[in-house]
């Protein structure tokens, strides 16, 4: 009879507790929700890289809530596909894709006149797009890819766009940085990083670039009623990854999809963050701040360097002619 028990207790306790302990950490690890419910009809948005993943995630919930979206993608076929979808799930017809390639910084002029000559107006900019630990490449105008994209791109995108922010006010900007800022550093003697090239190094670099291009932007801003925040939405099951060779291992993924399961945001959650920062009433006059969880995070020290973020802004300035 105790044999019996015993394999019971093994057969079907025990399965079932390490379900329930995996729902709980899967549940906990999906993070903060932004749940309050907001109007946004007649509010005018671009989020860039919005074809997939977070993006894409970021730009249905604005569509529900009535917004007019225009996704900023470079991919025409694939921002068509997810502009039908989004249009499909919310039935707002205001969704529009405008091509945005963030490696060419002639892309990014093209993309502001096209804009201009629609709208006359801006009332939240959602920096999102991004590229991830990928292998040494350059944009259009030689720089190293990652900071490139993920911040010279948005870096003049942003600038550019001020004027319409500025008119539109109260208006939001909104740059999706990442925790790994904190193991980042601006190198500012190899900052296009040609002398050695890590990814780890230079995705590192650009996203603290995110964050101190914000701080110094919410100080240049400061009187205008347009704010400028940071955030970090969470380890995510994107494309991001796409240049991590375990991932793209299909035996190595396969082995690794329980953990990933487990641990990893989806796309809808890992939109929540950039949601609050973009949406939450309770955020109007808020700048300069970093969020995770839909909640204020405290940056690394090198994030908080005002002489870096100075020096940084000059540079950009330099680099993408935006002065």
């Amino acid at each position: 009879m105790c044999c019996l028990t015993d394999c019971l207790c093994s057969c079907f306790v025990w399965p079932a507790l390490i379900g329930i302990a995996a729902y709980f950490i899967r549940k906990y690890m999906q993070g903060g929700k932004f749940e309050k419910q907001t109007d946004e009809t007649g509010k005018v948005v671009i989020v860039t890289g919005s074809n997939t993943g977070i993006g894409k995630e970021t730009v249905l919930e604005l569509a529900r809530r009535g917004a007019t979206v225009y996704m900023a993608c470079r991919d025409k076929s694939r921002a068509e596909q997810a502009r039908l979808e989004v249009i499909r799930e919310t039935k707002n017809q205001n969704i529009f894709f405008r091509e945005l390639d963030l490696a060419s910084l002639d892309s990014v002029r093209k993309f502001i006149d096209g804009f201009k000559k629609e709208q006359s107006k801006l009332d939240i900019l959602i920096n999102n797009a991004g590229i991830m630990l990928c292998p040494h490449m350059l944009t259009k105008e030689g720089f190293e890819m990652q900071l490139g994209v993920n911040h010279m791109g948005h870096f003049l995108l942003t600038n550019l766009l001020l004027d319409l922010l500025k008119k539109s006010s109260p208006s939001r900007i909104v740059n999706v940085s990442a925790l790994a800022h904190v193991d980042g550093s601006i190198n500012f003697d190899d900052l296009n990083s040609e002398k050695s090239y890590s990814p780890r190094k230079a995705y590192g670099q650009s996203k603290l670039a995110n964050i101190l291009f914000t701080r110094e932007l919410a100080k240049r801003l400061e009187g205008t009623n347009v704010t400028v925040n940071a955030l970090h939405p969470g380890v995510v099951e994107t494309e991001l990854s796409r240049h991590v060779p375990i991932f793209n291992n299909p035996i190595f993924g396969f082995l690794i999809s329980p953990l990933i399961w487990l641990i990893f945001k989806t796309p809808k959650n890992g939109a929540q963050t950039t949601l609050y920062a973009a949406l939450d009433p309770d955020l109007n006059g808020v700048t300069g701040l970093y969020f995770s969880d839909c909640k204020p995070k405290e940056v690394s020290a090198a994030a908080k360097d005002a002489n870096s973020a100075k020096r940084l802004w000059e540079e950009s300035e330099k680099w993408t002619k935006a002065k």
